[in-house]
């Protein structure tokens, strides 16, 4: 860790936060270089659906090595891509794989995007894009573009709806409807200064944003008035994809069927592999519009086939989303007991805990400010009880669950128990260094005489 320092970047992000050496790794289990065990609930940032070296995984990488197969072959036809596609189109919404056509991206979800924005604009023929606040597309310069916080451009940014921390201050149906409302008017304007919109990119839930489930009437509405405009609905499943949400893609729960569809992370088995599914109308770019040297990459089709395979015939997704309700009403449970626990959300395997500060005040009607230095300390306090977790949200301040889909109860009774004393430990010194700054002193101090 020492020579990663010297010689690695400042751009380094996890190895700040988990200063562990990875040694070996099976399920939800990491072990690191001295010896200590983790329950991971990282997962790759969500990539690995099945957990760390799956021996279904593991057995469709050596096949493929043991062939004697090209590990590499750009864009070319390969049994082992043929059987990836078959796989991955048996596992689309039906009435999208029936007309689509897919193209293989370079390694990460970010040049899926980056992909999927070049197929609309030159299908369209417009440059604009709608996007919504809070969200995250990836690290290249029209996936930030794309992404809340980044300058505007081209993109027109949308209110994206929540419940804990509403942009019209209301929440629940009232508040989608608002965010529907704002949305639908901006574009039936023709002075509302929208670029004419190539498409509407969406994440089914906001996951660096902190855990944000899209509201099913609400993005049925939005997929009704991008249709009513002729703007292709860009669906960004890169994290919520393959089981994560309880559904195999997030927007299955809304019954919401794209016209684009980008997928990374878990449909590459744990190995670097991105596609742009879309409708076969679309396909007006010319040879090399979008490429990419390693969209060839045969580990991770086999890898990925694998993956898709085992979580539908074992339906993981159906476990994901049984599990994770057992998962938030526990931590619900936990808040309870924790002013500093804001608020608990998600959607199956895919939870998020926002953390406050209750003494700081806040706006009128709203929720109290988020902590995000009681969420690093949350952090730090499950890591030294052998638990990775990540921290996301808008200010850093949301504790985020992404264990794999093939948790156990029992290890997910450990991770909560890891997770409630971690926090009761953060919560409790946070509470006392307040006490001792002397700006809430403690009630049951007596009085001076």
């Amino acid at each position: 860790m020492r020579r990663q320092s010297l010689r690695e970047s400042a751009a380094r992000t996890y190895a700040r936060s988990l200063p562990i050496v990875p040694v070996r790794a099976r399920g939800v289990t990491i072990e690191g270089a001295d010896g200590r065990r983790y329950l991971d609930c990282l997962s790759g940032a969500g990539t690995l659906a099945l957990g760390h070296n799956h021996p279904v995984v593991l057995e469709a990488v050596r096949k493929v090595l043991d062939s004697g197969a090209p590990l590499q072959v750009l864009d070319m036809a390969t049994p082992v891509k043929d059987a990836f596609t078959t796989e991955l189109f048996a596992n689309l919404p039906r009435e999208l794989a029936d007309d689509a056509r897919v193209q293989f991206c370079g390694p990460a979800g970010t040049d899926a995007v980056e992909a999927a924005l070049t197929l609309v604009r030159t299908a369209t023929g417009n440059s604009g894009l709608l996007a919504f606040s809070g969200a995250y597309h990836g690290m290249t310069t029209g996936s930030l573009d794309a992404s809340g916080g980044a300058p505007r451009g081209r993109v027109t940014r949308l209110p994206y709806p929540q419940d804990y921390r509403c942009p019209f201050g209301e929440g629940g149906e009232r508040g989608a409807d608002l965010c529907a409302r704002w949305a639908e008017s901006l574009l039936a304007d023709p002075k509302g200064g929208v670029p004419a919109p190539a498409g509407m990119l969406v994440e089914p839930v906001q996951g660096e944003g902190g855990v944000i489930p899209a509201p099913d009437d609400w993005l049925r509405r939005m997929r009704r008035l991008t249709a009513a405009h002729g703007i292709p609905l860009i669906a960004d499943e890169v994290q919520t994809g393959v089981g994560r949400t309880g559904a195999f893609w997030g927007v299955d729960h809304s019954g919401v069927v794209p016209d684009v569809m980008v997928l990374s992370k878990a449909i590459g088995g744990s190995l670097p592999l991105a596609v742009v599914v879309y409708r076969s109308a679309l396909d007006q770019w010319r040879p090399g519009a979008h490429a990419g040297t390693f969209r060839g990459n045969q580990l991770a089709m086999a890898a990925g086939t694998a993956t898709l395979a085992y979580v539908r015939e074992n339906r993981l997704a159906d476990r994901a989303a049984a599990l994770g309700a057992r998962m938030l009403a526990a931590l619900r449970d936990l808040a309870g007991h924790h002013p500093r626990i804001g608020d608990v959300r998600g959607r199956g395997l895919m939870i998020g805990i926002e953390l406050v500060d209750p003494e700081a005040g806040a706006a009128a009607g709203g929720p109290p400010p988020a902590d995000p230095a009681l969420g690093l300390a949350v952090q730090r306090e499950c890591l030294s009880r052998g638990l990775i977790v990540e921290l996301g949200g808008r200010h850093r301040s949301v504790v985020r669950l992404l264990p794999p889909l093939t948790l156990t109860d029992e290890q997910a009774t450990a991770v909560l128990d890891r997770l409630a004393d971690a926090v009761a430990v953060a919560c409790a010194a946070a509470d006392g260094a307040r006490n001792r700054s002397g700006s809430h002193p403690d009630p049951s101090a007596k009085e001076p005489q």
